[in-house]
C-alpha cells in the first residue's frame, strides 16, 4: 500500500486525477470505477479541467458505479446515478451510455446484483477504482461486519452512515434510504488499481485503521492492506493519527521517476 499525504483536499484530487490520466494515456478504453460522496468531487473537477485542456480523454472509457440507493425515484437529485451524471459525466467526454450502475429500482434486486457482477466481468474488470472511506471504515456501502469476500448485494445502512449522509438530504436522516445495492468487498478487491481518497479530521480514525490497523470486518477498509496495488491519498487532517506519517512522506518524496504510480 502506498500512502500519499498532501497539503490540501484539492491536492488529493490532483494526485488521483494524475493516476487516471496516466492510465488512459496507456489504455484509452480502460474501465474506471467511480464513487460518490464528498471525497471524489475534487477528482472529478480535476478530470474535467484535464479534458477541457486536451490532456485527457475518456471518450473510449466505460465506468462502473460502486453502489446505489434502493427506492429513490429516477429523477431524485441524490440518486447516485444522478450524482455521477452531474459530477462526472457532465464534466468530461465519457459517453453516458457507457456508465453503469446497479439498479436500485429493480423489481428483482437480487437478480439485479447478479447481473451487475456479470456486467463487470464482461467488461474485463475494473482497471482503476476510486474509493472513499466512511467514518466507520466502510468502503462502498460495505458496513462494519461485512464479509471481506462479499459480492454485489443488498445491504442495510447503519444509523451512522445515514446520519453522515443526511447532509445530502437537507439534514433529514429519515429521508436517507435504509437500503442500498453495493459492490461487495470481494468485487472491489478485483480492481487492478485502487485509489482511495480521504480528507478532513473526521476521517482520521478510519484512515488510521485502514493503513495501520489489523485487518478486520469491523473496519472493512482494512482489507485494502491485502491489495497488490492500492494507493491511499489523504490530506494532513485525515493523516493526523498515522503513526508512520513521516515515513510515508519520505517514501513519496524519494520515489524514483520510473516507479509506477
Amino acid at each position: 500500500m502506498e500512502v500519499i499525504i498532501t497539503d490540501s483536499a484539492e491536492a488529493t484530487g490532483t494526485i488521483a486525477a494524475e493516476a487516471i490520466e496516466r492510465l488512459y494515456a496507456a489504455k484509452p478504453a480502460a474501465v474506471l470505477g467511480v464513487a460518490t460522496g464528498s471525497s471524489p468531487l475534487a477528482i472529478y473537477a480535476d478530470l474535467g479541467r484535464r479534458v477541457d485542456a486536451g490532456t485527457l480523454s475518456l471518450a473510449q472509457a466505460s465506468a462502473f458505479m460502486l453502489d446505489e440507493y434502493v427506492g429513490l425515484a429516477a429523477d431524485h437529485a441524490e440518486r447516485y446515478r444522478t450524482v455521477i451524471e452531474r459530477e462526472l459525466v457532465a464534466r468530461v467526454d465519457i459517453d453516458s451510455g457507457r456508465v453503469h450502475g446497479p439498479d436500485g429500482a429493480a423489481s428483482d434486486l437480487r437478480g439485479a446484483c447478479a447481473a451487475y457482477e456479470e456486467a463487470i466481468r464482461a467488461a474485463g474488470g475494473v482497471d482503476l477504482q476510486i474509493l472513499g472511506v466512511g467514518t466507520d471504515g466502510h468502503i462502498a456501502f460495505n458496513e462494519p461486519g461485512s464479509s471481506l469476500a462479499s459480492r454485489t448485494r443488498i445491504k442495510t445502512l447503519t444509523s451512522q452512515t445515514r446520519r453522515d449522509n443526511a447532509r445530502f438530504f437537507g439534514g433529514d436522516v429519515e429521508a436517507v434510504p435504509r437500503h442500498c445495492l453495493t459492490q461487495g468487498i470481494g468485487t472491489i478487491m478485483e480492481a487492478r488499481h485502487i485509489v482511495l481518497v480521504a480528507t478532513g479530521r473526521h476521517k482520521a480514525e478510519a484512515v488510521h485503521h485502514l493503513v495501520e490497523g489489523s485487518i478486520s470486518a469491523m473496519w472493512p477498509a482494512t482489507i485494502l492492506q491485502m491489495h497488490p496495488h492500492a494507493t491511499v491519498v489523504v490530506d494532513q487532517s485525515a493523516a493526523s493519527r498515522l503513526q508512520l506519517a513521516g515515513y510515508y512522506t519520505e517514501t513519496y518524496e524519494a520515489k524514483p521517476d520510473w516507479q509506477a504510480f
